[in-house]
């Protein structure tokens, strides 16, 4: 069965979109797609979420999950044979120490860029020049988490091991690029106020740690904003979560009711307590860069949805309506209550966070509403930033 979707040039203003190649069933899978690469996010990592330094699968256990969220040791899930990780099969880098999720991640990982980033003994090390890039990126960067600059790391890292490195060169120029005007914007919006120094910064003990002459372009000052703002504008979040794995499986559950019931009330209140604990930050997270992924535009009505159902960073696009032969198959970049709001509101934060103005059939037929939000709107107007996209992004 041949591919169900492909890319196709749209024009210069929008660049590529994904479209149809035959029909497609409502729920259907469209595609699953791996990323050219991918990077656990800094603050993430540091706060013990732990991930598979590869792909990014969540390696505590259901349990250990729930217990680091709530702080409470004690706590016992019941159905623990619905969890699905495999302690035995993980493996650490026999120098760095970092940890993969099975011998295959960590085999993949060295393959493709782990001997150029391999901190060795150096590991906590702070005047090594990784962890020093690092940590600089960690006080410019708080969450909530939307980029990372270990993903350009692993790009560089790629392409300095790679045999053939015409190949991953031509492999990331596919991802969309901006106008040096628009790459400002982006990093701006990355970086904030300080962004002129910070990125100049960044730039300094990046090419201390991993200067390569035949990548030197992407170290000059134009080079490595380009590389910055193409990992901004094409990032995709990444969710993983051993907890809501586990949920799913004892949604599956066929039970008795009486015991159906008590199952999804106790799964109802560990949410609501983990909340009061850890707030929204429940996955290990992280970004990618997905080439199909990244041609699928916006639409505040989309046909389609990414999501991470193998708790790694194999992502799952999925179709929301039937879509016909021929048809774009779009995402939304908002979250469901952000496209609830009126079209001034949704352009607002689609121009601040993407730099577009969205042209979908719900924005064209509410084109002649007022540019005004209404009184509610203007109320949570300042809070429909990062923290909702994000979670949108990364939702498991």
């Amino acid at each position: 069965a041949g591919a169900a979707a492909e890319a196709r040039f749209i024009s210069s203003a929008k660049g590529k979109g994904l479209f149809a190649t035959r029909n497609i069933r409502k729920g259907e899978t469209v595609f699953v797609e791996r990323p050219v690469v991918s990077s656990q996010f800094l603050w993430n990592a540091l706060y013990n979420y732990r991930a598979c330094d590869h792909c990014l699968r969540a390696l505590e256990t259901a349990e250990e999950n729930a217990q680091r969220l709530l702080g409470k040791s004690s706590l016992v899930l019941p159905h623990p044979e619905q969890c699905s990780i495999r302690k035995d099969l993980h493996q650490q880098c026999p120098r760095c120490q970092v940890t993969y999720c099975s011998a295959e991640c960590r085999q993949a990982a060295l393959e493709q860029y782990h001997q150029v980033l391999c901190l060795g003994p150096s590991r906590d090390d702070p005047t090594h020049p990784l962890n020093k890039l690092q940590e600089a990126w960690r006080n410019m960067h708080y969450p909530p988490e939307t980029s990372s600059i270990m993903l350009m790391a692993r790009m560089v890292a790629t392409i300095k091991q790679a045999k053939d490195k015409e190949w991953w060169i031509k492999a990331f120029s596919q991802f969309c690029s901006k106008t040096a005007n628009e790459e400002e914007e982006i990093v701006h919006k990355l970086l904030g106020d300080k962004f002129k120094g910070q990125l100049e910064l960044l730039r300094l003990l990046f090419t201390e740690a991993l200067y390569d002459e035949y990548l030197s372009r992407w170290f000059t000052p134009e080079g490595f904003r380009s590389l910055f703002a193409l990992v901004g504008t094409n990032g995709q979040g990444i969710g993983t979560s051993s907890l809501s794995q586990w949920v799913h499986a004892c949604d599956a559950l066929d039970l008795p009711m009486l015991q159906r019931d008590e199952l999804d009330a106790f799964i109802d209140q560990l949410y609501k307590d983990i909340e009061k604990e850890s707030g929204e930050f429940l996955n290990c997270e992280g970004s990618g860069l997905y080439v199909l992924q990244s041609c699928c535009n916006h639409s505040c009505i989309p046909n389609a949805e990414t999501s991470f159902p193998e708790n790694n960073f194999l992502l799952h696009l999925t179709a929301l309506e039937d879509i016909e032969a021929g048809e774009e198959i779009c995402i939304s970049y908002l979250d469901c209550c952000q496209r609830e709001r009126s079209r001034h509101s949704r352009n607002k934060i689609l121009r601040e966070n993407y730099l577009f103005t969205c042209s979908c059939p719900k924005c064209l037929a509410q084109a002649d509403d007022a540019d005004v939000t209404s009184d509610e709107e203007e109320e949570g107007e300042g809070e429909t930033d990062d923290a909702e996209l994000e979670d949108e992004m990364t939702d498991v």
